[in-house]
């Protein structure tokens, strides 16, 4: 049986002391041994960023791809091989701005995929610029009168059109995160969760203080299922920001809609060479 030592990587790891990567990857490996996964049934696939270092430290499949792209890359490896666990991780710009097209026909698909956000608010691996999420006012080197832009929502998007999960995590508790963690991998689907994350580095104001006087675990009596209430609680942000899943709704996946994965994994059926000719001749 797996342990979380079972995904450890002796790669040397370049993220900032105290860096809230730290904690998300540490309830991924729990998350990963509690489900009984092998590294060899894992694939992580990222774009570029802080967070999209995040494969290079893990024992286990990885693809690490164009900045914004992992999306599209993780959904057709699940396509060609649907037994895999396939995760997805990145930070907020990587995934909303670069990515954010892709976050949305992510949706629209649903492929039976893990999407994990490292939601800092900010660029870490260029120092600091303002992502989608940024708040209005934050100042940066490159806005010194502050940002102006609204910050994208991406919790309430994903519930606007209709994604089979969505929930927000936090990466300063770890055991509440692990199993939020557990929840998305075992659901049939695009499961997508927004971690909160403190840059210890670029972001002064959103420190672990900050977030801890105003998470909050969401009341079991939350019906997941109501859209208009997930909606509601998506919209909450401030003095208090839930955690925990906000929405669920049961769709079949991208892989069920295949026909052709009914005869099996693509990498395991044999190639009809005599009919993949005629195919390409009539291209010719």
């Amino acid at each position: 049986m797996p342990s979380r030592n079972s995904y450890d990587n002796q790669v040397p790891n370049t993220w900032c002391p105290g860096c809230g990567n730290f904690g998300i990857q540490k309830a991924l490996k729990e998350a990963l041994a509690d489900l009984n996964k092998s590294p060899h049934q894992i694939l992580i696939v990222s774009g570029i960023g802080q967070a999209a270092k995040f494969p290079h430290y893990m024992r286990c499949n990885a693809l690490n791809g164009l900045h914004g792209r992992s999306l599209p890359m993780a959904t057709a490896a699940k396509i060609v091989n649907h037994e895999l666990t396939v995760i997805v991780v990145g930070g907020d710009g990587d995934c909303y701005a670069e990515g954010g097209n892709h976050f949305i026909h992510a949706i629209r698909r649903n492929p039976d995929i893990t999407f994990l956000v490292h939601n800092n608010q900010v660029y870490g691996l260029t120092r600091g610029q303002p992502s989608p999420t940024c708040e209005r006012g934050f100042v940066t080197k490159v806005q010194p009168h502050g940002v102006v832009a609204t910050p994208l929502n991406p919790i309430a998007l994903a519930i606007s059109q209709d994604a089979s999960f969505v929930g927000r995590g936090y990466a300063g508790d770890g055991e509440h995160l692990k199993e939020l963690m557990k929840d998305a991998l075992l659901h049939r689907g695009f499961s997508f969760l927004d971690i909160l994350q403190p840059c210890v580095s670029f972001d002064h104001k959103h420190s672990y203080n900050w977030y801890q006087e105003r998470v909050y675990p969401i009341d079991p009596s939350h019906d997941p299922h109501d859209k208009y209430a997930a909606y509601k609680k998506a919209e909450e942000w401030g003095a208090k920001i839930p955690l925990g899943v906000l929405y669920k709704k049961a769709k079949p996946t991208f892989e069920e809609l295949q026909g052709v994965l009914k005869k099996g994994t693509l990498i395991s059926q044999k190639i009809d060479h005599p009919a993949l000719t005629r195919a390409l001749e009539e291209f010719i």
